[in-house]
């Protein structure tokens, strides 16, 4: 069938008409070439307006949406839409891929910017964060990342004159954003008084931080910095779209269609209305400008592109036309002229010349125009509009002819009869209507056969049938005029004059085989070419051949056009098809290049881009392909998939661990002191890998097999391991200088290690690309690079820089299976993979590769690849097929074919002056360097065996998997297992074997020497030499698969059972058979001999029986009955007399021999019987073995050693475990190894317990472990992982770590109040409008000239000079305070010891230990949990201090570490971490140039970055615990330790991946973790810093000590008052202190031990006593000169709050949480009784504050009411006028009229918790939950008040006071105990 194959012919994109103005702003270039630059749909066009040609960029795969043009202006960056959406960076002169860089955004990429230098480009996404990123475009690599903002970005752009900045606009914001590291931090514009907020559309930067940007109204905003400076108003009357910089200054152009000229300050040159040009219309809109010299362009929003010549301004010159917006349909072809007809939703017709590429004609039309048809002689264009009417217009000059509406619903298809006399009009309404055209469009019949809208129409060619598609798919019939339906038999002979049909049996093909989607819009067949092109709703054009019967049928395709195609039509002269677009209103015109003309067009054959542009293969058309070899075939099959990825189990065992918290609570047994290593392994894998096999450097061999890389010496006979896989490797590249090898693994993130085969150690590990597995790697020529390929459903290809372990580039291989992946030796930047059915030649474009298909052409088929190698040249290639042919290809095109093996070649290799193949057909062949002649061949025999073999070959010429050569050898992997050594002159000699394919279950060790058997479903029986001769001594075939076998007690006899239920005993040493037996139809699982004489023999089998013959007389004497389910595990007592059995429903059973009879043990008595071997799973006495996840895991088998001390099990995850025998209690402790990769089937001790032999299933390996004894261990790298379940009743905490392990940190943001306030906030309340406010005074301002007295001041205003001067800002002086409670070495010198630097809230604190002088680091706006200094001579007084954050998302309130100078406070590069929660270690590598940092995250996340760069190297779990420190080794770049709960780990860094050991705490350690906090070494110094934070610095010497630092231990510090007259202050806190600070001298002067936390504190008005107010109700007054008792009183059961003296110092007010507050008299001495006290005060009280007469007292509450009392009477007093003239001696609340404006919008959860006016009474200070301290002018009666904020403080400021004279104010913290104290700056008179 024709249909088979795709169409030779081609077609080639040569015009598009059209420019994207909708929904895109600025794109729109002159390129260096003078060339424009720009994109319609899904197409990059580069237009040369001089030759009028365009050329095209295809590397999309939907609509572009935004374009930048590069500093040089010849690469172009483009972004699009779309699910994963990417963008590409391309030269615009050869339109060919530069960079690809994807896999960050969704949805789409809004806009685009490149650096000054080109380096860097920026983009935004279309996702709901509108994400910022930053890219080192060439590499493909991200930088950083943000989230941009809540609503669109429209433009961005990076600051050209400040490095490191960039400024983004859009819906009502402007954000400035600086890059620092890897993080952005955005600055919002300050838009202030000067203008109003709004949306701003473009912006562009200028000189002295100057930025213009272009808004809404119309108008330009100018900003300097982040404030709005000026505005230009009515720049433009409506929105301005677009601001282009040049050299000569600014161009505008906006929404009222002006385009305006700026000189470079923004003044006005000159304007050009285009609107008012010849070419204009009403409702030009401006959407993109581009002034070049004395050139403009300019796009429009209806898709023109305008050129204007400066001088000549008021001639725009149209250069490019297209459909303006709104959905494109109508498509109509002259008859005998090159021109098409197209007509839009925008009501306008136009007619495009296919030669002259341009607009000729356009009309508008009073509706949306839905088809369009021409008559035959080209005389009359119908057209059918949206509202059911049609119109006729003559082509000539587009005057109508006739106008008919006889339908309500749109018309979608009309078509002109082939002899001109009809019209036939299809309509939305399911009806056909005919008109006569001679009769001036007379109707004259209708078909009303459809139930559904009519889609295409077709007449026959003598114009007597019409055939009707509709909506329903369903095709009709006619007969005309008159419409009659006619049947299908009648139609029969029909021609059809034109095939514009989707349904119909000649184009079956279109349709997909098996789905009945309705997506193909348009077809139309072109009969003499024979090809049929149709467009559907993806955007794809397709070229079938014509007819096309069968579904499913070949076809090629092309993509431009982005979503839905319309329709498609052949021009006249089938020289063009015609496309249009729906939604991109674009019409493509595409030139078909015919059979006969493909051989010059050569080089157009493959299209570049990143969609597959062949097409999909369907099976129909796989007929004459030859069948697929059974070993490829059964390739295919295998998935690789797991049940449980070994990834997975520490997830599942936290789960599982939840589930039984409460079954453990005995002590569990501690693990064996024996351990066991690997030591030989008999394997190859063949089966389902090719080219595995190599050389080393140093002759050795290297291979690999279930989970182990092996490196065998042949001279010795000894293998080496590299155990770092945890699962099936699958692939293995050896590195050029053959000293590194790279695999791959299976895994659900498969990881690829790199290792050097010397020292077996890792050096690099790259995970994070593959999904399931890694099918093939490939080193490059400079072995810098590797490439890889995974095994998921796409089967991604991925290109790695594997030393850094970065992924360089990545892209979607093929859908079928790829077995091969090799890198170009001459040009890095290329490679080739081959699979099935798939050859591919990919060039590496930044993050992207973009693949090319090899291009057979006539010379053969696609087929599938098996191998591919390079040839001599960079060009040349060769693959070997499946059908044993080797292709020779040059660039991507196959020239040749030669036949070199039988069956498929497997394998190839270059050598230097020829190649060597490898096939099925177990030849090797040799190959002169063309593959012109073969010159030598070898077959793999048996007879060529040479004597030293190893081992014997199971057939002769197997099938060959692998060739290497070196070292004058030909080395050789076979299918089944085998590795062979080929001497050139012939012999060959056998190294290595494995069982075949199939899986492992039967292994038994020979009672006194070192060998053992091994069955398989390989149907062999095998028998392996343990000794140092490692080979394998017997073979024999066997009729069916085995599962079991068994030696007799005398060594002479051996039993295997076989899969169909019979079993066999063959003599020992010959395997000749002596006996055998069939009485089970099911598999023989188990057998075994009785112990001593061997007398009797048990068959136990899966039918769930076990029967017991006499082996002397080949009898069956019994049988044991009972079992439910299949047996798998049978063991005799050691007198032969009872047999302990296990099934597959978990039973443990016991029968007597040799009758069957079945016997009840308790469990007791079973450990007491002597057993003669021990392989059960079940039972008290292993019970431990099993896992927590026992659910998902089985324990396949189990082996006890014959001292009966160790037991060594074998399980479904491949784990290898050791435990101490008998294993009681659950979970018990164990040594575990990993080297089989899935189920380790069977596990057995040899005769003296000197080695363990075990089996693994699907990996057909047999490997041999040596046991060594406690004690004779030496220490070895990659020794096994011990048991990990950790024990939970070790202690070994104190109670600090304990507390420090349980804390969450909570941001700032998210913090809640402090006390438990309620009711409304004060700025919700609603205000009773005071007497004066119904005069029309309003409050806090006052009348200029008022009639009644003077008000009283609110506040008196005492020892302040006569000039008020507010206080303009307030700036950090003095903190006392270190965060020692839960932080880690946190205090470090500086400057030989001059300085200490530590950290506390969220400052950096540079101490001066002369003087107490302090600087701060303040750029953190959250807590510092960390800190550490860089100690590299070269990074001198670099600082890194992590903090804490919310969720990872790279938004400003993440966790961040930022790398600072100490000593000027540059922030130097600040990292934004992915660990949520926040960041609780850092620490700087031995060059300084790494950064480690530990996360508070579930998983305590352990990164590393290269912190200048701002780039993460590797990151990883770190454990499930919280982890306090992580340090690198102090001379280590790689080496790390991490130190934490109940674990010590030990890291290595290997390129991007971590791994890690469990450090072992010995028994003779006692194993207590110990709370060191922090400590740092100076000269002959030490510091010392104290969880009760104190900084302490001590003496090396003698010892002495000295407090540098002192603060409250614990928090919150509620009570603070300043002295009256001196620059003291006192602080109260829980820790039940109260102590003394002296800000003049920087140190605390005094502390006093209350013994109970204390709450508040207050000083007499002469300062000489002190009333203190306790946590539980008490108050004491102190006398300050002798600080002794003058009294005390406790009145009340609850916390005091506030204590006041009355300023006259004769009453003292103190206020509870008891809703009171008590008066007591002074003067009545120091018994303090009480007075009175104030009643129904609804809350607790909060602030107090008595008036300047002493005769008032202010209460504010915690339900936000202020109240006042009379003192000391204690009644309310509720006349607001009368509380309006009262003047306060202090103003310390938070409440009331005055202060208002201090409660933000954000304090839904938060709150005002403290506040205090300055003695001056102008100036106003606050402290808040957010830990935030703001400044304003008092009173605020307004809400919202104006204020300036100053950060340091954690959460929760509780309290704040001005020192006297308005000198300094001082914060008290609550979650930091710190206190801060800020210099006040007031403003100059």
């Amino acid at each position: 069938m024709a249909a088979r194959s795709a169409p030779n012919c081609h077609l080639r994109l040569e015009w598009v008409y059209g420019y994207r103005g909708h929904q895109c702003r600025n794109n729109l270039y002159y390129t260096a070439a003078k060339e424009i630059v720009y994109f319609v749909a899904g197409v990059g066009v580069v237009y040369s307006p001089r030759e009028h040609r365009q050329k095209f960029y295809r590397g999309h795969s939907d609509d572009i949406i935004s374009l930048a043009l590069h500093p040089e202006r010849v690469l172009v960056a483009t972004g699009q839409v779309g699910k994963e959406p990417y963008i590409c960076v391309w030269d615009s002169y050869t339109v060919q891929t530069i960079s690809v860089l994807k896999d960050v955004h969704t949805h789409g990429i809004a806009c685009l910017a490149f650096d000054l230098d080109g380096q860097r480009l920026v983009s935004v996404g279309l996702d709901s964060k509108n994400a910022v990123c930053v890219w080192d475009w060439k590499r493909g690599k991200m930088l950083s990342m943000a989230p941009g903002h809540t609503d669109r970005i429209f433009d961005i752009s990076w600051d050209l004159y400040q490095p490191n900045k960039l400024v983004s606009c859009g819906v009502k914001h402007i954000k400035f954003w600086s890059l620092c590291g890897n993080a952005l931090t955005p600055k919002r514009g300050v838009f202030g008084k000067t203008g109003d907020l709004q949306t701003i559309l473009c912006l562009a930067c200028a000189r002295d931080e100057l930025t213009y940007s272009g808004a809404l109204n119309g108008d330009i905003y100018v900003w300097k910095g982040i404030n709005l400076i000026r505005t230009i108003q009515g720049a433009h009357t409506a929105g301005i779209f677009s601001m282009n910089a040049c050299e000569e200054g600014f161009a505008t152009g906006g929404r009222d269609g002006c385009i305006r000229l700026w000189d470079l300050t923004f003044k006005p040159i000159t304007v050009i209305d285009l609107r008012e040009t010849d070419q204009g219309y009403k409702g030009l809109s401006v959407r993109s400008v581009c002034w070049r010299g004395d050139h403009i362009l300019v796009g429009t929003q209806d898709s023109e592109i305008f050129e204007i010549v400066v001088h000549e301004r008021n001639k725009p010159f149209l250069i490019m036309q297209g459909h303006c917006e709104g959905e494109l349909w109508a498509l109509a072809i002259h008859p005998t002229k090159p021109l098409a007809v197209t007509g839009s939703d925008d009501r306008s017709v136009r007619i495009w010349s296919l030669v002259d590429h341009a607009l000729i004609a356009r009309c508008n039309m009073e509706e949306p125009i839905r088809c369009a048809a021409v008559n035959v002689d080209g005389i009359h264009l119908a057209l059918g509009m949206k509202d059911g009417s049609f119109t006729v217009l003559r082509v000539r000059d587009m005057t109508e002819v006739v106008h008919i509406k006889d339908r309500k619903e749109a018309i979608h298809e009309l078509k002109y009869s082939p002899d001109g006399t009809y019209l036939a009009v299809g309509c939305n309404d399911s009806s056909v209507d005919i008109y006569g055209v001679a009769q001036r469009y007379k109707k004259l019949g209708e078909c009303v056969g459809s139930l559904s809208f009519i889609t295409h129409l077709d007449w026959s060619s003598d114009s007597r049938y019409l055939q009707t598609n509709d909506g329903n798919g369903k095709r009709l019939f006619y007969r005309m005029p008159g419409g009659k339906e006619v049947t299908n038999e009648e139609i029969k002979g029909v021609h059809w004059a034109s095939w514009t049909c989707v349904s119909g049996l000649e184009v079956n093909g279109i349709w997909p085989k098996y789905s009945d989607i309705n997506d193909i819009n348009s077809v139309d067949g072109n009969y003499i070419g024979q090809v049929l092109v149709t467009a559907d709703d993806y955007g794809i054009i397709k070229l079938f051949r014509y007819p096309c019967l069968r579904k499913g049928a070949k076809f090629k395709k092309y993509i431009g056009h982005s979503a839905h195609v319309t329709n498609v039509r052949w021009s006249h002269d089938y020289q063009w098809v015609i496309s249009i677009g729906g939604a991109d209103h674009s019409v493509f015109q595409w030139k078909f290049i015919p059979e006969r003309k493909l051989k010059d067009a050569l080089h157009i054959a493959p299209q570049e881009s990143l969609a597959d542009s062949n097409s999909d293969e369907s099976d129909s058309d796989l007929s004459d392909v030859p069948e697929l070899d059974s070993e490829i075939e059964q390739e295919t099959q295998l998935t690789y998939r797991r049940q449980v990825y070994k990834e997975d189990l520490p997830q599942l065992k936290e789960q599982y661990k939840e589930k039984q918290k409460s079954g453990t609570s005995k002590r569990r047994e501690r693990a064996p002191g024996n351990s066991i290593r690997l030591h030989f392994v008999h394997g190859y894998r063949g089966y389902d890998c090719r080219s595995n096999l190599f050389y080393t450097q140093t002759g050795e061999i290297v291979y690999h097999v279930a989970a182990v890389g092996v490196i065998y010496n042949r001279q010795q006979n000894t293998q080496r391991f590299y155990l770092g896989h945890d699962d099936d490797i699958l692939c293995l590249a050896i590195h050029p200088l053959k000293d590194y090898v790279a695999t791959g693994q299976v895994g659900r993130d498969p990881s690829i290690h790199i290792w050097d085969t010397e020292t077996i150690k890792p050096l690099s590990v790259l995970k994070g690309c593959h999904q399931y597995g890694v099918c093939a790697v490939d080193f490059s020529a400079d072995g810098k690079r590797l490439a890889s390929v995974g095994i998921d459903d796409s089967h991604t290809v991925v290109l790695w820089d594997w030393k850094k372990g970065e992924k360089l580039s990545v892209a979607r291989g093929s859908k079928d299976k790829i077995f091969v992946v090799k890198m170009n030796p001459y040009v890095p930047d290329k490679l080739i993979t081959a699979g099935i059915k798939h050859v591919k030649f990919w060039r590496r474009a930044g993050g992207g590769l973009i693949g090319r298909k090899g291009y057979v052409g006539t010379l053969g088929k696609n087929d599938t690849m098996m191998c591919a190698v390079y040839g001599w040249t960079e060009e040349m290639a060769f693959s070997g097929t499946s059908t044993g042919d080797v292709c020779i290809w040059r660039d991507v095109f196959l020239v040749k074919t030669v036949k070199a093996h039988d069956g498929p070649v497997f394998s190839m290799h270059a050598l230097e002056k020829g190649f060597v193949t490898g096939g099925k057909d177990g030849v090797v062949a040799l190959w002169d360097d063309s593959f012109e002649r073969c010159l030598k061949t070898y077959a793999i025999k048996r007879a060529a065996l040479a004597p030293g073999s190893k081992g014997l070959l199971l057939e002769d010429n197997p099938s060959i998997r692998a060739i290497s050569l070196g070292h004058g050898h030909i080395l050789v992997g076979t299918k089944n297992g085998e590795i062979l050594e080929v001497d050139k002159s012939g012999p060959i000699t056998l190294l290595v074997q494995g069982h075949m394919e199939g899986e492992v279950w039967g292994l038994a060790t020979h009672p006194y020497l070192p060998i053992c058997a091994t069955v398989s479903d390989d149907k062999t029986l095998r028998i392996w030499d343990l000794s140092p001769s490692h080979c394998m001594l017997a073979v024999r075939k066997l009729k069916k698969g085995g599962r079991c076998c068994c030696f007799s007690p005398d060594g002479k006899a051996l039993a295997v059972g076989l899969n169909d239920g019979s079993f066999l005993m063959a003599n020992a040493d010959t395997l000749e058979d002596l006996v055998s037996f069939h009485h089970r139809k099911d598999i023989i699982s188990d057998i075994r001999f009785s112990p001593g004489s061997g007398k009797y023999l048990a068959v136990a089998s899966h039918d769930s029986f076990i029967d017991i013959y006499n082996v002397m007389s080949s009898k069956r004497v019994g049988i044991c009955k009972g079992a439910t389910s299949y047996i798998t595990h049978v063991d005799w007592d050691i007198r032969g007399k009872l047999l302990q059995v296990n099934t597959g429903a978990k039973e443990q059973l016991f029968f007597e021999a040799p009758r069957g009879k079945k016997q009840t043990i308790p469990s007791v008595e079973v450990e007491k019987i002597c057993w003669a071997s021990w392989t059960s799973v079940l039972g008290l006495c292993c019970e431990g073995i099993w896992p927590v996840i026992g659910e998902v895991t089985d324990i396949t088998a189990s082996c006890l050693t014959s001292d009966k001390m160790i037991l060594a099990t074998g399980d479904d995850l491949g784990f290898v475990k050791l435990f101490r025998y008998p294993a009681k209690g659950k979970f018990g402790k164990f040594k575990r190894y990993v080297a089989h990769s899935t189920h380790v089937t069977n596990v057995r001790w040899t005769y003296d317990d000197s080695m363990l032999v075990t089996l693994g299933g699907a990996d057909m390996s047999l490997m041999v472990w040596t046991n060594e004894i406690e004690g004779y261990r030496e220490k070895r790298p990659c020794d096994s992982e011990e048991s990990d379940t950790d024990s939970e009743e070790d202690g070994g905490y104190d109670s600090d770590v304990t507390r420090e392990n349980e804390i969450s940190y909570t941001i700032r943001a998210l913090s809640t109040n402090i006390r438990p306030m309620f009711g409304v906030k004060p700025h919700l309340q609603q205000k009773e409008p005071s007497v004066d406010e119904r005069q029309g005074v309003v409050r806090g301002s006052r009348p200029p000239v008022s009639r009644a007295p003077p008000r009283p001041e609110k506040l008196q205003t005492n020892n302040v000079g006569k000039k008020k001067r507010p206080i303009e800002d307030l700036v950090l002086e003095l903190v006392f305070g270190y965060r020692g409670r839960d932080c880690r070495n946190n205090v470090h010198y500086l400057n030989d010891g001059d300085d200490i630097i530590y950290h506390t809230a969220s400052v950096g604190i540079l101490h001066n230990v002369a003087t107490g002088t302090q600087s701060f680091y303040q750029e953190h706006n959250d807590d510092i949990l960390c800190l550490t200094v860089n100690q590299h001579p070269k990074f001198i007084n670099i600082v890194a201090t992590g903090q804490v954050g919310d969720l990872a998302d790279m938004s400003a309130t993440a966790p961040s570490i930022h790398i600072w100078d100490a000593v000027n406070k540059q922030t130097l590069s600040i990292l934004r971490c992915y660990h949520s929660k926040g960041v609780c270690s850092v620490s700087f590598s031995a060059t300084g140039k790494l950064l480690l940092s530990v996360g508070l995250d579930p998983e305590h996340t352990v990164t590393i970055w290269r912190w200048q760069e701002g780039t993460k190297i590797a990151s990883r779990a770190g454990h499930n615990q919280r982890i306090f420190v992580a340090e690198f080794r102090p001379d280590s770049d790689s080496q790390f330790v991490s130190v934490g709960v109940k674990h010590v780990k030990f890291w290595t860094l290997a390129g991007r991946a971590l791994l890690s050991k469990k450090g072992l705490l010995s028994t003779v350690e006692d194993a207590r973790t110990q709370t060191m906090l922090a400590v740092a070494f100076g000269a002959g110094k030490i510091l010392v810093g104290t969880r009760n934070a104190e900084i302490i610095e001590v003496g090396e010497k003698n010892a002495a000590c000295n407090i540098l630092v002192n603060g409250h231990v614990d928090g919150p510090i509620w009570g603070l008052v300043t002295h009256p007259s001196r620059d003291f202050f006192l602080s109260a806190a829980e820790d039940g202190t109260v102590r003394l600070w002296d800000i003049a001298d920087k140190k605390m002067l005094n502390k006093v031990n209350l013994g109970h936390a204390a709450r508040t504190v207050c000083y007499s008005p002469e300062g000489d006593m002190v009333a203190i107010g306790m946590k539980n109700g008490e108050f004491i007054i102190l006398l300050v000169s002798s600080l002794k008792i003058w009294g005390k009183k406790r009145d009340r059961r609850c916390a005091i709050h506030d204590i006041r003296f009355s300023p006259d110092s004769r009453f003292l007010a103190v206020g509870s949480s008891e809703n009171s507050v008590d008066f007591y008299d002074l003067t009545l001495g120091p018994t303090l009784n009480r007075i009175s006290y104030c009643r129904d005060i609804p809350s607790f009280v909060i602030q107090m504050d008595f008036s300047a007469d002493s005769r008032y007292l202010q209460v504010s509450t915690g339900c936000y009411k202020r109240h006042v009392y009379e003192v000391p009477s204690g009644k309310p007093v509720t006349d607001q006028a009368a509380m309006d003239r009262i003047t306060w001696a202090t103003w310390t609340s938070i409440l009331g009229d005055e202060v208002t404006g201090i409660w933000s919008r954000h304090t839904e959860k938060a709150n005002v918790n403290c506040a205090c006016v300055s003695h001056s009474g102008i100036s106003l200070v606050t402290g808040d939950d957010f830990g935030m301290v703001k400044l304003f002018d008092f009173p605020c009666p307004e809400k919202f008040a104006k204020h300036k904020r100053f950060l340091g403080h954690s959460p929760h400021v509780t309290n704040i006071r001005f020192t006297s004279g308005d000198r300094h104010v001082v914060s008290a913290g609550g979650d930091d105990c710190s206190l801060f104290v800020w210099k006040c700056v007031h403003m100059p008179h």
